[in-house]
């Protein structure tokens, strides 16, 4: 499995506050992204019925990292099903508060696609 982070430049609407897709200083897990990959390693578990099935492919998923470091919104764009997209999901939601994204010094929120790698080996 394999973790690719990727931003659009339009700014959205998210319940009357402005989210960014793009920042003078990016949000970051805590620990950076080599610290996110293990994170994802330790707790990404292959699910069963994928793997009994053979299902393989690339889960997106979206959320937005809030002002305080909160992910919210979390989503997936496009699944593969199995129980993977339910996987990726899970973990997500288990994820410490990463350090916001800042324009002109303050804290935004910002928004994130992740496509999360599921291979069988």
């Amino acid at each position: 499995m394999f973790l690719n982070v990727s931003a659009q430049t339009v700014e959205e609407k998210n319940d009357n506050k402005e989210t960014f897709t793009v920042v003078e200083v990016m949000p970051e897990y805590p620990g950076g992204e080599e610290a996110l990959i293990k994170f994802l390693d330790k707790n990404l578990q292959y699910p069963k019925e994928a793997r009994n099935k053979g299902i393989q492919g690339k889960v997106w998923a979206g959320f937005i990292v809030d002002k305080d470091g909160t992910l919210i919104n979390i989503e997936i764009l496009r699944g593969i099903g199995g129980g993977c997209d339910e996987e990726v999901l899970r973990v997500l939601k288990l994820m410490p508060k990463w350090k916001p994204g800042t324009q002109s010094g303050v804290a935004v929120a910002v928004k994130y696609r992740y496509p999360i790698n599921f291979t069988l080996r």
